[in-house]
């Protein structure tokens, strides 16, 4: 299968090298200086929206602006999919900038660099249709997913955002408040406190616009942080109540 990627940021250029690992003949284009993964050529715009297969690995943030200007150029046999880390409004997005006869499918890997970097088995990948699912070209890129050892979730963008809420996003939210409180490892810390390391080192790996990105145009977002103040709240008055 040939593909491409547009992007090569952090995530772009790892999400290339496991393209190229599962077999595929892959090409990537990115708008600033990257070196290329391995087994991935260098090609110009214009080659990789004329692609079989295109990827696109851009910030959340960035993602409306690059489609409005590159939307329309899209070749008509090529199969569009985001990567973002959130659904509702980058499937919109595609709809609105896209020629409705280009088929697109919105996904979520559910992991990254840090995560993935002792293989991709076993970990979930979210797809989302955009275009319509009983389309031969749904399960074709269904079944790479599925070659490449990942475990391919179907679901709504707005069931993939009301969940990634309560999970991604508290997991982030949470990284890097410790982050900000300045947690260190330390010798004696008890198997608890270095899972906590853990999350801190994986979420704060990731660029600090990803993290503001979840926030933002994850519409349940605001929500869950609301609960997550909520939750806090109650266990201090729990413990002043202890306290007298």
């Amino acid at each position: 299968m040939e593909a491409a990627v547009y992007g090569l940021g952090r995530f772009g250029s790892f999400w290339a090298e496991c393209l190229y690992r599962a077999g595929c003949s892959v090409s990537a284009y990115s708008r600033s200086e990257h070196p290329l993964p391995e087994g991935v050529r260098r090609a110009t715009e214009e080659e990789v929206l004329n692609s079989p297969v295109l990827f696109f690995a851009v910030a959340i943030s960035s993602f409306e602006s690059v489609l409005k200007r590159v939307g329309s150029r899209i070749g008509r046999d090529t199969i569009v999919l985001d990567t973002c880390s959130v659904k509702i409004l980058p499937a919109r997005w595609m709809k609105e900038n896209i020629p409705s006869d280009r088929f697109m499918i919105a996904t979520h890997p559910m992991f990254g660099p840090d995560s993935g970097a002792h293989g991709l088995k076993g970990l979930p990948i979210v797809m989302c249709p955009v275009s319509d699912s009983a389309d031969p070209r749904y399960s074709t890129m269904k079944d790479l997913f599925s070659s490449m050892g990942l475990d391919v979730l179907e679901m709504s963008a707005e069931e993939h955002d009301e969940e990634a809420a309560y999970s991604q996003g508290v997991t982030h939210f949470v990284g890097r408040t410790l982050r900000q409180m300045g947690m260190k490892p330390t010798p004696i810390a008890t198997q608890g406190y270095r899972s906590l390391m853990t999350i801190v080192d994986q979420t704060c790996n990731d660029p600090l616009q990803l993290f503001y990105d979840l926030q933002r145009y994850n519409p349940y977002a605001k929500e869950m942080r609301l609960s997550l103040q909520v939750a806090i709240e109650k266990v201090l008055n729990a413990l002043r109540r202890e306290e007298g």
